[in-house]
This record gives structure tokens, sequence and C-alpha cells, in this order.
């Protein structure tokens, strides 16, 4: 079977190929087996830390051939070990790198490799397992597809402490459902694992521990089994306290009191158990400590540089951390956690991946039911980035009824919680349908939008006027609107216009009302109210360029010819001294707003 990327990156990649890099994937094809196994050992060291030489030998067909080689009884033992190593290394690239693999079925070749008696190819074979099985984009369920699979791996735990180390990692990054952590239970994971526990090796114990932490998360059957599991004469809940303690590493501490969290959430262990009382009294507020400290960090590291925010979503189960720390018992903890996860929502890449892959707004939404006011802050902050228009999470966060959420903070004391709410609600209004603006305007009531308009904070006012020109685009969004609002819409455009405002207010006010002039029905709000057409001459006529070209375009879009009744209004319009105005703005010195002038004059030439 043939193993292609995409075009796309083939093509460049092929227009790089060199010729090294065919003479590499020439040699697998030698007729002398000695010549074959010197070219795998070639290859090996060729690829090794170069990702441009691993692409090159997957577009020239080196995997195929590997795994053939791999899988032929009359290749060396020797031979087929080093195919296992250079497959494992090209595993080590691009996540392309381990599609490209995966659709040349390595896996269910490397898994037939287990059988092999020899302990050095099994555990060639289990590292590039383990690796291919560790990327985010290899299907977990690739390992339970053959039901005997899991028995076979459990059988070889003993073998080695490779063994232990490979076999243990992949079950942790494969135990993703209930379904799963079913299958492995049965398989006799909690026995096979347990004495791994106090392996003379770190990444033994640690694998083991994580392992242990997958399998009773959520999982009364799994946690009332532990409870009563003894390694080597203690008890495996004394296991975890020792882990938990301080002279351990950081990341043991954390896992191990982990394991006993969801013990105790499953009530194998009482909460008042001496075990726990002590140690997670203690030992917890110092993880809790610990991992507030390194969401601080990460927030720090990615709220300004996108290469760092893309190398924190890609740490290995780091998307998982953050979201399970959205509800963690610790207040301090969960807005470390939630100010980490808006540090990240900054970044355009990771709202379109890593965002929508773990659903992130799902627990943001749970988080924001009850929390403190610090917390809601942050956590409505992250919410208004969900919530933009190229956003995938858009779409179900409205469907979970976030509306009424929204319109509930902008009532909150606090100006930051009103800011955030009609932040979030302006960025929902943008582009939306005309079913989801009228639920916004429903929701929110008359009333209260107008009373944000009159918001002593500058921001909220802001946000208000940015909302309503979100609301107020698209003509039959508008003429809606503006036929059940209208009046009032037109009252708070004539109070923020005569108020005492900064030009950054009037600029965002005069731009509300060009869009309610480019309405078919709604201009007529405008054409018949004589005060709001004296401000806007006022404003055509100011000192500050923004606030005339936005004036300008609310005249532009009354006297649009192309539109029904354009003559009476451009007739009223000039015996109102607007075409003498427009003539003296067509010659000003700022292009945009001499070019907005001009075209507006030749409507009345057209």
């Amino acid at each position: 079977m043939a193993c292609l990327l995409e075009a796309p990156l083939r093509i460049s990649v092929l227009s790089e190929v060199t010729a090294t890099s065919r003479h590499y994937v020439d040699r697998l094809f030698d007729p002398d087996p000695q010549k074959v196994l010197q070219g795998v050992i070639d290859m090996k060291n060729a690829v090794i830390g170069n990702n441009k030489q691993k692409a090159n030998l997957i577009v020239l067909g080196a995997v195929p051939r590997l795994l053939y080689l791999l899988q032929q009884s009359s290749s060396s033992l020797e031979l087929r070990t080093e195919c296992a190593v250079v497959l494992g290394s090209l595993a080590m690239g691009t996540e392309n790198n381990i599609k490209s693999l995966v659709d040349c079925h390595i896996i269910p070749a490397l898994l037939q490799g287990l059988l092999c008696p020899d302990l050095i190819f099994i555990e060639a074979c289990l590292r590039c397992l383990r690796t291919v099985f560790i990327s985010p984009v290899t299907p977990v369920q690739l390992l339970y597809t053959d039901s005997t699979v899991i028995p076979h791996l459990m059988s070889l735990l003993s073998r080695s402490q490779r063994t232990q180390e490979y076999i243990t990692q992949i079950f942790s990054h494969c135990c993703k459902t209930p379904e799963h952590q079913t299958v492995l239970f049965n398989h006799g994971a909690i026995q096979n694992i347990a004495p791994l526990l106090i392996s003379p090796s770190y990444k033994v114990r640690m694998q083991a521990l994580k392992c242990f932490s997958v399998l009773a998360y959520e999982n009364t059957q799994v946690s009332m089994t532990l409870v009563n599991v003894l390694v080597d004469g203690e008890l495996l809940s004394q296991v975890f306290v020792r882990m938990m303690q301080r002279d351990q590493p950081i990341e043991m501490q954390l896992t191990a009191a982990k394991c006993l969290t969801y013990m105790c959430r499953a009530g194998a262990i009482r909460t008042d158990d001496s075990c726990i009382v002590l140690k997670l009294d203690h030992d917890l507020k110092h993880a809790h400590e610990l991992r507030q400290a390194a969401f601080k960090l990460y927030a720090s590291l990615g709220s300004n540089d996108e290469d760092i925010r893309k190398k924190i979503t890609e740490t290995e189960n780091m998307m998982d951390r953050i979201v399970s720390g959205l509800s963690e018992s610790s207040i301090k903890v969960r807005l470390a956690a939630v100010r980490c996860l808006h540090s990240l929502s900054r970044s355009v890449q990771q709202l379109r991946t890593s965002f929508h892959d773990h659903a992130v707004w799902k627990p943001l939404m749970k988080l924001l039911q009850n929390a403190p006011d610090e917390v809601l802050v942050m956590a409505s902050s992250t919410l208004c980035n969900l919530l933009l228009e190229f956003s995938p999470s858009k779409e179900p966060i409205l469907e979970s009824g976030v509306i009424e959420l929204l319109c509930s903070l902008t009532q909150s004391d606090s100006p930051a919680l009103r800011v955030n709410g009609i932040w979030a609600l302006m960025n929902m209004a943008f582009q939306a349908d005309q079913k989801v603006k009228v639920e916004i305007v429903r929701c929110l009531g008359t009333e209260q939008l107008f009373r944000l308009l009159s918001d002593p904070d500058t921001n909220v006012l802001m946000k208000t006027l940015g909302l309503l020109r979100n609301l107020l685009s698209t003509r039959p969004h508008i003429d809606q609107i503006m036929s059940s609002h209208g009046k009032q819409i037109m009252q708070a455009v004539t109070l923020i216009l005569e108020a005492e405002h900064n030009i950054e207010v009037k600029e965002q006010t005069l731009c509300i009302l060009a869009n309610i002039a480019d309405g078919n029905s709604a201009k007529e709000l405008i054409m018949t109210n004589d005060d709001m057409l004296q401000k806007i001459k006022y404003y055509m006529g100011h000192s500050n360029v923004k606030l005339q070209l936005a004036a300008t375009f609310c005249i532009s879009n009354l006297i649009w010819n192309e539109e029904d009744g354009s003559q009476e209004r451009q007739d009223k319009l000039r015996e109102m001294g607007f075409v003498d105005i427009l003539h003296k703005l067509s010659q000003a010195s700022d292009p945009n707003l001499s070019d907005r002038a001009k075209t507006a004059m030749q409507q009345y030439l057209a």
C-alpha cells in the first residue's frame, strides 16, 4: 500500500528531496541482506533530529519498505530491530509524520512484532508504539481493535523495566473512556501495574502512577478495588500518600494527590480518613500552590507570544490539566487556570484547534454559573474570545443558553463584569443571524440597553455602542430592530451626541447612525428628524476628521441613488445645505474624507 502525504506538503517536500535521500531508500531494495542492514543503520543515523530528512524519506516511500522488512520472517532479527528503531525515529517528527505512519498500518505491524520472543526487538517495537500512541493525532481505539492485544501487553510487563515503562505509558494515554477503563480493569491492570509503583526506576513508577490516575478517574469500580490493594504488604493508599511527600518530584506529588482525590470522590476513602486528612490538608495545599504557580507562569509566558502559546498547548496533556484546573477545589488554582486559558485564548490558531478539540467552553460555562467576582472577570474575558466570529466554539456556546448569563453580567456592580458581559454580546452579535440578534435585544431589554448607554464607565459605553452597531447591520435586521425600538435608539443617539463624550464615543455613535441610514425603512427615522439632521451637519463641519468621515457616511447612505425615495431625500438635504458641505469636504486634505464626499456628490450627478 502506497504511503502518501497530503498533496501540498508532498509537493513542497519533493522539491527539496536530495539525491542522498533517494539513495537511502534505494538501498532498502538491495538484494544483499547485509547491504540492506547497513542501509537501515545509515538511515537511522541520518534521521536523528532531522525532521526535513524524515519527511523526505516518508515521501519517497521508505515506510512501506521498512514495515515489509520488519514483518518478514526471512529478515534477520537485527534488521527487524533496526527497522523498528528507524520507524520510531520517524514517529518523533511532526504530526504529519505520525499520520503517514498510521495510514501505512504501522500499529498492527508493530503489535504483530510483539509476538516475537526476542526482548530487544519487543522493546524497539514498544518504544515506537509508545511514540505513535502518545501523539494526539493517533486514534487510541486502534489499541482495542484486536481483543488479544491488551492481555498480551499485560503479559509483557514482567519482561523488563523498558517494557514496563512503555506499556504503562501506552495504557495511560489510551485510556480515554469508561469503556477503555473497563477493558484494562478486566484484564488485570490493577494487579499487574500495582507492583510497578515500587520499581527502582522512577520512569516506571511515574508511568504506573499515571495509569492509576486515569483508571480511577470518575470510576467507582476501580476506586473501590484500589482501596484494598496491597503493594509489598502496604495499602495502595499509603503508597500514594508516601509519593506525595515533599521530597518526591512535583509531578509525582501531584499525580499521587490526583489518585487519592479520585478515590475520595468515588467514596472509596472517607474524607476524614487519617491518611487523607493530614496529607491532603498539607500536601494538597502545597500541590495547589504549585499548580497555581505553574498556571500563572504559563499565563505570563503566553500572554504576548504566539510561538510560546503553541508550545504550551502542544505540551503533553497540558490542555487537559488546564481544563481540570477550572474545577479545582482551590479558588486560587481555578483563578490561575482560567487566567492561563485567557492568555492562550488570544491566539486565533488555538481557538480554532486546541480550544475546540478539548471543548473548553463547557467547563468555562460551568465556572461562570457560580464563582467569585475575580474568577468571573477572567472567565468572562476568556468567553469573549471564544465568541469571536472565527471561533468554532461560538455555535455550541450560543446553543447552551449563554445570552441570559451574559445579560445578567451587564447588571453587575463590577464595571469589569459589565464590560465583559456587553463585550461578549457584542462579539456574539457580529454577523449573527436575525434570530440571535432579536434574542439579545429581548433578553437584555430596552431599559437595560439604555442604562448601559449612560454608564459612567467609558469602556461599558463603548462596548454597548459596539453591540448596537453589530445589531444594526444587514438591512432586514436594521429595519426589524428599528421598527421595534427605533424611538428609544434615536433618543439614545441624540443624548450621546449632545453630551460631553470623547471622540471615540461620538465616532461610534455616528457609525450607528450611518448603519440606521442604510436601512430601507429605518432611514426615515433620520429624515423625519430635523434635529438629528442638524447634528449630522454639525459633525460634518467638526474639526476632527474621524467625526467628519462618520457623519458623511450617514449622508451618503441617505442619498444613495439606487434606493426608493432617494430623489426626495436628496432634495430635502440639498435645501438644508448638505450639498455645499459635501462640495467643501471633497476638497479636504484628508484623502478618505475627500473620497467619501466625492462619492456622495456623485449621487446627485447620477
